[in-house]
């Protein structure tokens, strides 16, 4: 039995299994054989290991695609998908998205091979035989309806193969959680931002702070994936290692019939008078005709573009708060010093005033301590009008000198 924790470099774990009929099953399964079903080596399976801090990537391989996106880790086939089992309901969603997809999906492509092939038509209820259960009937002109007219006929060329649908699927369910996670912090990141421009306090402050750092965390996530997206699109010989079904179909071949059927061409090719190098060039042009994945490819490209014009909108947004709050917290700091400077001011001119009445309060014989009282108070009132004048005329030389607002 797998114990909880183990990853896939070290044990058995459970797979989700969906096979190209849209029949899903779990499966416990080891890393060896997961080797020898899909021929992954072991560094590929290491990208999918839970345990492990992998960034997102999409990688081609002969028999396989691996795709560590996000919730979905899971390795693509020909026939079926491996998804790594989780509870997590991101991924029951992508579960059922994807089990939705490959369902329709096939049951169109049997109603275009059935239309294609024969003409099939509701029968009368009267005309029904006795040892017939099957409300339809084929045509007597019409071709039959085999196994091999449905199952192995000409795929339609407007329907995707399996790999590309399931592989659509992943790419969709990604760009689905990370737009909504953009979502949900946008609508709490710009009313936190308007609160913190009204009133600054520790608690917005901390508030807006783990915003910045999801802000970051989730930008740094749509980056790599649209990187991945990117790497992807300048590369075709990547982008033709992703065609499973077509490198299967020209594996199962038969050897001496395309051996043949090539000798003939390169006969043909060379009577017409071609060089190798122009012989090349077709044959790789051939081979890599990735248009279809890459157009694919490039609508999801563009979908991250646009989370991540979203997320810099924001990232903008917070930095421009930033912005308003230093200032409103300088503009603040400036007026505490201003303060500061008339209390200096005041302090200094109540020193002068302590100062006079500390001479007047010492015990000296002088002839204006003989006086009438009128002297004491025109000496009282007279100090009391030096200090207001001298911080009258303190102000204006700060102002003068810009140290205070005007």
């Amino acid at each position: 039995m797998r114990r909880k924790g183990v990853g896939i470099m070290s044990g058995v774990m459970s797979w989700m299994v969906v096979s190209e009929s849209g029949h899903a099953r779990v499966e416990d399964v080891g890393k060896h054989s997961i080797m020898r079903r899909t021929g992954l080596p072991t560094r590929d399976l290491r990208v999918l290991d839970p345990l492990l801090s992998y960034p997102s990537s999409i990688l081609g391989r002969e028999r396989a695609i691996v795709v560590n996106l996000e919730h979905v880790k899971a390795i693509i086939t020909a026939s079926e998908i491996l998804i790594i089992n989780s509870s997590n309901p991101s991924f029951i969603a992508f579960l059922q998205d994807l089990h939705t997809r490959i369902i329709h999906q096939t049951t169109s492509t049997i109603s275009n091979d059935m239309d294609g092939g024969c003409q099939v038509e509701p029968l009368a209820k009267d005309s029904l035989s006795d040892n017939s259960a099957d409300p339809f009937y084929v045509k007597p002109d019409s071709p039959k309806i085999t196994p091999e007219n449905i199952v192995k006929g000409a795929p339609d060329p407007t329907q995707l193969p399996f790999e590309f649908r399931v592989l659509e699927a992943c790419i969709e369910s990604a760009c689905r959680c990370l737009e909504s996670e953009t979502l949900t912090l946008e609508l709490e990141a710009y009313p936190a931002l308007d609160e913190l421009t009204s009133q600054v306090n520790a608690l917005k402050l901390e508030r807006v702070r783990q915003i910045k750092s999801r802000l970051v965390a989730l930008s740094g996530r749509v980056q790599k994936v649209a990187d991945e997206l990117e790497n992807l699109l300048d590369d075709d010989n990547d982008m033709a290692d992703m065609y499973l079904t077509q490198k299967l179909n020209d594996r199962l071949f038969d050897q001496t019939s395309l051996k043949e059927g090539y000798n003939s061409e390169v006969e043909d090719i060379d009577k017409s008078g071609e060089s190798n190098s122009e012989k090349y060039e077709k044959f790789t042009s051939a081979k890599l005709d990735v248009e279809e994945l890459e157009m694919l490819l490039e609508a999801y490209f563009a979908q991250t573009n646009g989370i991540l014009q979203r997320l810099s909108t924001l990232s903008e947004y917070v930095d421009n708060t930033e912005d308003y709050i230093n200032i409103m917290l300088d503009d603040k700091q400036n007026e505490l010093l201003q303060a500061t400077i008339i209390f200096n001011t005041l302090n200094m001119i109540a020193n002068a005033g302590i100062v006079v009445v500390g001479l007047f309060g010492m015990n000296i014989n002088i002839d204006l301590f003989e006086g009438h009282p009128r002297q004491f108070w025109i000496t009282t009132w007279g100090t009391f009008g030096g200090c207001i004048f001298l911080f009258l005329v303190c102000l204006w030389w700060w102002k003068k000198r810009y140290f205070l607002s005007q």
